[in-house]
């Protein structure tokens, strides 16, 4: 059963919750046969495979109400690993792989109680670090029988909880698949392991004149394995599309351990996209073991427009018009004045700074193609009061266009002790409108915001400035993001543009879809994970937070969403 997170604790009064475990502490001290019953080492069994969450909930319930963390210690107690299960799990798992992989010590684990979205940090049970597909696969049927729960991870450099560890659960690494297994030239295709960074596979076949389209931001240090599981996308997206675009197969390993392969070095394979169903999958349904992405040939000119509005509306308005006129940059990238100064200071790429809204377009092709799309956006902008325009003259300025929005992250440490980076999508005439609501929301919760957005495909990446060492800011944070992305929802876009659902949109799902379609996502989870062991309590919500929303219904007596675990259901249980 899952147990509630710190988010689900504070949207109940303490009182009627104390009042609650109270209540159900005193039953079992009244009718000992229930103690009895989860006293039993069958029974007790079972609970520690479906323990979720819980001890380090246990120390944030103490700075708020010691009552309420004696009793959750107490039903937590009946279900804890004990030492010895500890050292079975661990025992076992040394048969499978060397020793040396196997890390259990808390100095050892420490560094991976957090992916990118760090202000969320969990210790695992251990962590694995498997050295090839058939260690995974040992890894993974040993778990599967003894229901231990696993999560995946690539580099860590997710941005929505997705590696997340639990208490109770291995944490797999794949680090140590980082090679590179074959470059083919002749079919344009790269096949690698999951480890290996994106901007390595680029660097492996640039000799050729080759790269690989899709870059995110953090392609320096991101695993191809992880852009897999994300569907990551970047800069170039709308003409080259995200991960799921130039992928041709990958080796994958279910929770039972079967190894499967899944599409190529073909351009298309017979049967269902089971391809599309892994891509963006977050860790949920199997471990990525190798993959095989496509190559393309560089084009023959590259160049890059500079472009500076004095509104977020002309600039919006220019952007819409670029793609109504059927122009398909290579990259379209929009800054607001907050992030032009920080960008520009951290890496002094020479960013006008008497604009509001800065716009970064890049086209590809050939020599003539480029320099007439360049002609065309230039008088585009210009029609839409653009106040700056500069276009690259050669590929170093071209470049330096791009150092800046290329360090949007890190420049964002000068401006504030935290921020935290959001990720929604939205159609694209609704950019100026979304930039106007964001900034209302600023005001709203008084804490700033620089906005970066992929704006040839409508994706969000606010980035919102806060200090965590001060009280209530991170949940002033989470409310403010919370409500950028149901704005994403409501304007008609997603929740999510590359960064995936993981925990932190997993409330939010309820905005966007209804009980049928979270059930049908459901029954494919079950279908390749039967025993939800695979990645749990990321991705589908808490069932009691859509019931407040009014958006379960219950007919008869049945709800809906059978699979969900039930935030009340594990109380009742014990």
């Amino acid at each position: 059963f899952n147990l509630p997170t710190i988010s689900d604790v504070l949207d109940l009064k303490i009182d009627d919750l104390i009042n609650f475990l109270q209540t159900s502490t005193d039953f079992f001290v009244k009718n000992p046969q229930c103690v009895d019953f989860l006293q039993n080492d069958q029974i007790k069994e079972e609970c520690v495979k479906k323990l979720i969450e819980g001890w380090y909930l246990i120390d944030w319930l103490k700075t708020k109400d010691q009552r309420l963390a004696d009793i959750f210690a107490k039903l937590l107690r009946w279900v804890a690993l004990t030492e010895a299960d500890k050292e079975y799990i661990f025992n076992k798992l040394k048969k499978l792989t060397a020793p040396e992989n196997i890390l259990s010590h808390e100095a050892e684990i420490k560094p991976y109680e957090t992916d990118a979205l760090a202000a969320y940090k969990q210790m695992p049970l251990g962590v694995i670090l498997p050295r090839n597909t058939e260690e995974v696969s040992n890894i993974l049927k040993f778990c599967y029988q003894e229901n231990i729960k696993v999560v995946p991870r690539g580099a860590g450099t997710g941005l929505s909880g997705g590696a997340l560890p639990l208490q109770d659960a291995i944490l797999i690494s794949l680090t140590k698949f980082n090679k590179i297994l074959e470059i083919d030239f002749e079919n344009k295709c790269v096949v690698a392991q999951p480890g290996v960074t994106n901007l390595s596979i680029t660097n492996a076949v640039q000799h050729k004149g080759f790269y690989y389209a899709p870059d995110p931001s953090s392609q320096l240090a991101c695993s191809i394995g992880g852009n897999v599981a994300e569907n990551s996308g970047g800069v170039h997206s709308l003409k080259y599309g995200t991960t799921t675009n130039n992928i041709l197969g990958v080796e994958i390993v279910l929770m039972d351990g079967t190894i499967c392969r899944l599409g190529g070095k073909a351009l298309d394979q017979e049967g269902y996209d089971m391809l599309g169903l892994i891509c963006g999958s977050e860790g949920l349904l199997g471990v990525i073991t190798e993959v095989t992405v496509k190559i393309l040939k560089k084009p023959q000119t590259v160049k890059a427009a500079l472009i500076g509005f004095p509104t977020h509306e002309d600039g919006g308005n220019s952007v819409s018009e670029i793609i109504a006129n059927g122009i398909i940059h290579a990259g379209m990238e929009i800054m607001d004045k907050a992030l032009i100064e920080a960008t520009d200071n951290f890496s002094k790429a020479g960013y006008p700074r008497d604009v509001e809204l800065l716009l970064i377009v890049e086209l590809d092709g050939t020599v003539s193609e480029v320099d007439e799309l360049i002609n065309k956006v230039s008088e585009i902008s210009k029609k839409n009061n653009s106040s700056t325009i500069k276009i690259s003259k050669n590929e170093k300025e071209r470049l330096s266009f791009w150092i800046g929005r290329k360090a949007a992250f890190p420049a964002c440490g000068a401006m504030a002790p935290d921020y935290y980076c959001m990720d929604g999508s939205i159609p694209r005439g609704k950019l100026a409108e979304a930039l106007k609501e964001i900034n209302k929301l600023s005001k709203k919760y008084n804490l700033s915001v620089a906005n970066c957005f992929h704006a040839g495909d409508g994706n969000l990446h606010p980035l919102i400035m806060f200090d965590g060492s001060k009280k209530d800011e991170l949940r002033k944070t989470e409310e403010f993001g919370s409500e950028i992305l149901k704005m994403c929802v409501k304007f008609g876009g997603v929740l999510t543009g590359e960064h995936g659902v993981g925990i932190e949109k997993r409330e939010l799902m309820c905005e966007m879809f209804n009980d049928n379609d979270i059930q049908q996502q459901l029954k494919i989870k079950k279908s390749l994970d039967e025993k939800n062991l695979l990645n749990p309590g990321k991705v589908y919500p808490i069932l009691r937070k859509c019931a407040e929303e009014g958006r379960v219904h219950v007919h008869r007596g049945e709800e809906k969403f059978p699979d969900l675990p039930r935030f009340w259901l594990y109380i009742k249980a014990w």
